[in-house]
């Protein structure tokens, strides 16, 4: 996927991986609004990869393709048993996460708090790439810290292609482990893409992905022109409707862009056999709430679905009721009032 990418001078978008977000039913969603978008779940230890409920852990439905796994963890025996876990799942990649500034993934070594061992970065991603056939990638910040990112993010990626990583996805940032808290690190320390494509011009043979503050399309292209990926996180999530102009904009497809309306109907089915498998609609509605942001009728799409779909029983119905409070004809009725 990135050598092919990197060959034809091609882009790849990338729908971030982000805690408590990126679960399944998100990404079958996000997939019904974008046909080639890579998306990433959430991420998961390698030991609970190992030692855990691994269907309810790493399941996913066919649809999902392309998609990516991304792990924590550090120790390169686990790492590799992990990966060959999740390519036997039908991932289509597997990354690290060296981005991650919890407390949680401190105490653990992972996430990162790596940004200060890139040798042991190094290790985890050449036992992968002996274990696996699909891609292994790394997603790191700039650096934590008072380290220079100037000297950390080389450091990083020359130790990582250097061990044979297919790509280096970057969040433009530093991470403050000491002072942030996980929900600080997203805002405060600044973004720095300048810095991803400094990385970029000194490496222009390897695979550089940037992730950090990308809000809009108009945003990300230019970038887009100059890196080999974007990727976006909170953007994606809380306005998704911009998903459905990626295939036309940044893959060149031809295709005209999906509506917000022609998602949902395309996604209908997906939300029907889950209900059928038992599964809650308030489990799956819940990530879809930002679809008609800025849109007549968008207030009563959230309502809906915020109230109604966690009832007991709840089913198609309810997301019926709600796409008839946003139709194009209320819309267009809205705006003559």
């Amino acid at each position: 996927m990135y050598h092919k990418a990197l060959k034809n001078n091609a882009k790849i978008f990338a729908i971030a991986p982000m805690m408590e977000w990126t679960d399944r039913h998100c990404r079958a969603f996000h997939r019904a609004l974008t046909r080639h978008g890579l998306l990433y779940t959430e991420m998961v230890t390698t030991g609970a990869v190992i030692h855990g409920d691994r269907q309810h852990l790493l399941g996913f439905s066919d649809i999902e393709h392309p998609i990516a796994c991304q792990l924590g963890g550090s120790d390169p025996k686990d790492m590799a048993e992990a990966a060959r876990i999740v390519q036997d799942f039908g991932y289509d990649e597997v990354n690290i996460n060296v981005g991650c500034p919890s407390d949680r993934v401190q105490s653990g070594r992972f996430g990162a708090c790596l940004m200060t061992e890139p040798d042991l970065v190094a290790a985890c991603v050449a036992a992968m790439k002996a274990a696996v056939d699909i891609p292994v990638t790394v997603k790191c910040r700039i650096g934590v810290d008072d380290q220079d990112p100037e000297e950390a993010l080389d450091r990083m990626a020359d130790a990582v292609f250097g061990a044979g990583s297919d790509a280096l996805w970057v969040h433009a940032r530093k991470a403050w482990l000491q002072g942030l808290s996980p929900k600080q690190n997203r805002d405060i320390p600044p973004l720095d893409h300048d810095r991803v494509v400094r990385l970029k011009q000194r490496l222009p043979e390897k695979f550089i992905g940037l992730n950090g503050g990308l809000q809009t399309l108009d945003q990300a292209e230019p970038l887009a022109d100059t890196l080999d990926g974007v990727m976006f996180g909170r953007a994606a999530y809380h306005t998704p409707q911009i998903l459905g102009e990626v295939d036309r904009r940044l893959y060149g497809t031809g295709e005209p862009d999906v509506s917000p309306w022609e998602a949902v109907r395309a996604h209908l089915a997906y939300l029907d056999g889950q209900l059928s498998s038992g599964v809650r609609l308030g489990h799956m509605t819940r990530h879809m709430l930002g679809l008609f942001h800025g849109r007549p009728g968008a207030r009563s799409w959230r309502r809906i679905l915020t109230v109604d779909a966690i009832k007991p029983g709840a089913g198609l119905e309810v997301v019926e009721r709600a796409l008839a409070a946003v139709s194009p004809a209320n819309a267009e009725l809205a705006a003559a009032e």
